[in-house]
């Protein structure tokens, strides 16, 4: 029987195989260059596509997972950043509930609203704490969620939001410093929540470097996103991947 998305995702954690998501924008891309990133990302190995942004204001997400899906296959999860962001055609839906801000929205507004329809998509769906830490500048998520992000040095808030958001029931928590983030989250506060959680950790937000995905993997993440910097170069993708999947794997 075929592992779901999140089998999948839990058994990588369980084996300490780190994995590799790039995020695609579906208003950032055409055919030419989902072309392009879906090869590199293939020759890469990467291990998921992650695909959203937060507006969306383009036509054209059904149409490039789409794409993504015929010349390809690695799984394309949808990162929505509003309950319009559905397509049919994806593998599975992160289905966010920001945990780290106080809009009653986009902690339960939004998802009450959506619901039915998110039920009837037929997609496989992953409840997710979803965690903005500031990174330095403002960032279209922050702006979008009207939520103040935590501060970057307090570690033990963020440690027991992510602990807050386990005991709820979320499956995963993904921490993210915003898109294009001067500052990317710090490994001390990787490490403090890897260590209290038992769930999966995902990291994005200002990850430039293969170092950085590399350090970030050191301290406790289990899936490291990366968006903005290989939409600037796409040549990116094989080193972040190759750091990323260097971490030894248990035996």
């Amino acid at each position: 029987m075929k592992q779901t998305i999140y089998q999948n995702i839990i058994s990588r954690k369980r084996a300490e195989k780190k994995s590799f998501a790039v995020l695609i924008d579906p208003d950032k891309v055409d055919a030419n260059s989902i072309e392009q990133l879906v090869g590199l990302a293939t020759n890469a190995q990467v291990d998921y596509f992650f695909v959203g942004g937060s507006l969306v204001i383009s036509n054209y997400l059904d149409d490039c997972i789409r794409q993504i899906k015929t010349s390809c296959t690695i799984p394309v999860i949808l990162f929505p950043g509003a309950p319009t962001q559905v397509s049919r055609y994806a593998d599975a839906l992160l289905y966010l509930s920001l945990i780290s801000g106080r809009n009653p929205e986009l902690l339960i507004g939004q998802h009450v609203v959506s619901a039915p329809f998110i039920k009837q998509s037929g997609l496989e769906i992953i409840s997710t704490g979803y965690m903005v830490i500031d990174g330095g500048s403002p960032t279209s998520v922050s702006y979008i969620s009207n939520a103040t992000p935590i501060p970057a040095d307090k570690n033990e808030i963020a440690m027991c939001t992510a602990m807050a958001g386990e005991m709820l029931g979320m499956k995963l928590i993904y921490m993210d410093a915003g898109s294009g983030a001067k500052r990317p989250i710090t490994e001390s506060m990787i490490d403090k929540i890897a260590q209290n959680i038992n769930v999966p950790l995902i990291i994005g937000g200002g990850i430039t470097q293969p170092e950085k995905a590399y350090l970030n993997c050191k301290a406790g993440a289990d899936i490291i996103v990366v968006g903005n910097a290989v939409e600037k170069d796409p040549s990116l993708i094989k080193e972040m991947s190759d750091a990323i999947h260097s971490i030894p794997i248990k035996i």
